[in-house]
């Protein structure tokens, strides 16, 4: 397995998405133990949660909760840095709502500290800006959890360039990682991208197949993914995780998965090298 960096913490070159596993149309757990499992034998080294991946309102962190069971049950378990999200709630009807209160925020960690059973979270991330609070509060939260020692690393998510800026200076230069959404079909964090690969910051896409209900249609949506899927005799999502890893050294995708064999497919885009002709027709899809 190919390994990248988030701050002094090196990883699998492609993590695991745990969401697909704790919110509407998630498998048994015991499929998505064994998803974790198999990745795990695999070689993967992140796995990427958040207490709001669940699907009913009373049982917040239920993702958080098996990524622990899942880990607390494999000899490598020691081995993965969890990073986990806070400021997004889900009240159970489907939806997504917001609270960027520094209270809130340090409630939650302390929260998804006891999940994990761990003392101190790999990797905390301000899951998404809240309007209604200024983004320089929430991100203080963090920075406050850092001093602590309740968090080891510190990230953000869901961020444009001048938060970017704003986190980092705010958490002294100690951020070490922004997670947006970036795949064939959302291109439109590639200045986030661009300004990670610059500061040296880890950049973890999210849903870079195209997200849970579409991932599949990958190939349909954008031919040349399926064309060079074809010619390379493997599927269009590996190339797809392929083409993303090529962007740049800071990038770090992690795929969703709730069936070992999915996971299993992502994971071999690290051992797939796309040419310098395939990779521009890939840019312009």
């Amino acid at each position: 397995m190919q390994t990248r960096r988030i701050g002094d913490v090196e990883v699998s070159a492609i993590g695991l998405g745990g969401m697909p596993m704790s919110i509407e149309g998630r498998p048994d757990e015991a499929r998505s133990l064994a998803t974790v499992h198999a990745a795990l034998d695999a070689g993967v080294t992140l796995i990427d949660t958040a207490d709001a991946y669940h699907r009913d309102a009373h049982e917040v962190g239920h993702n958080e909760t098996l990524i622990a069971k899942a880990l607390a049950s494999h000899d490598r378990g020691g081995d993965v840095l969890v990073a986990t999200k806070g400021g997004h709630l889900r009240p159970g009807d489907g939806s997504w709502t917001l609270n960027g209160s520094p209270e809130y925020i340090k409630e939650a960690c302390e929260a998804s500290l006891r999940r994990l059973g761990v003392e101190a979270i790999g990797l905390y991330q301000f899951h998404r800006p809240d309007p209604k609070v200024p983004y320089a509060e929430s991100v203080g939260a963090i920075r406050d959890l850092l001093d602590e020692g309740k968090i080891r690393m510190a990230g953000i998510s869901n961020a444009n360039p001048d938060q970017i800026r704003q986190a980092n200076e705010i958490l002294g230069g100690r951020l070490v990682s922004v997670q947006n959404q970036f795949s064939p079909a959302f291109r439109s964090s590639e200045p986030e991208l661009e300004l990670c690969d610059e500061l040296g910051l880890a950049f973890l896409p999210w849903s870079p197949l195209g997200g849970i209900t579409r991932a599949g249609e990958l190939g349909s949506t954008f031919g040349p993914f399926a064309r060079i899927a074809e010619d390379r005799g493997v599927s269009p999502q590996r190339v797809c995780l392929a083409w993303l890893l090529a962007k740049s050294p800071v990038v770090v995708p992690i795929p969703g998965a709730s069936r070992p064999e999915t996971i299993l497919d992502s994971l071999a885009a690290t051992d797939l090298e796309l040419g310098a002709d395939e990779l521009a027709e890939l840019d312009g899809v």
